[in-house]
């Protein structure tokens, strides 16, 4: 199937800079907390779980399995991203568990969307949206 999804460009601001500029680069970076070691989603200048101001920047994996997903379809003649005969748009939104720890929402990609589960392994891909930053969305690993 082809990954036409669209691919809105994020607004970026200063605590979420770091993350953007590292899709460009096909790193997924993700904020750390330096006093407890908690990897933080979504990325911030401080730790949700201690209230630490010590926040530093890994490189993520980017491996990760699926928590949860739904697969979508809905008509539209408008989308770029159908189904075989081109009747709807059908596409996988998970929440993707992060070998960190973190989970995040995303698209699950290239693959058939009927094939996807629950525990499934997954790796990220990135798919630029033209405007200086990169989505990041998983394929099967």
């Amino acid at each position: 199937m082809p990954n036409e999804l669209p691919a809105p460009a994020p607004t970026i601001t200063v605590e979420t800079k770091p993350f953007w500029d590292g899709t460009l680069e096909g790193k997924l970076m993700l904020p750390r907390c330096t006093a407890c070691q908690h990897v933080i989603w979504y990325p911030r200048t401080f730790c949700p779980e201690c209230g630490s101001l010590e926040v530093s920047w890994i490189q993520a994996s980017g491996r990760g399995t699926v928590y949860s997903f739904t697969v979508n379809r809905r008509a539209n003649e408008n989308v770029a991203y159908r189904n075989a005969d081109r009747t709807e748009l059908v596409y996988v939104l998970a929440y993707v568990e992060l070998a960190e720890g973190p989970r995040v929402l995303t698209n699950i990609v290239d693959c058939d969307p009927e094939t996807v589960r629950v525990g499934m392994p997954v790796s990220v891909v990135f798919h630029d949206t033209g405007q200086g930053s990169a989505l990041p969305r998983f394929k099967p690993a």
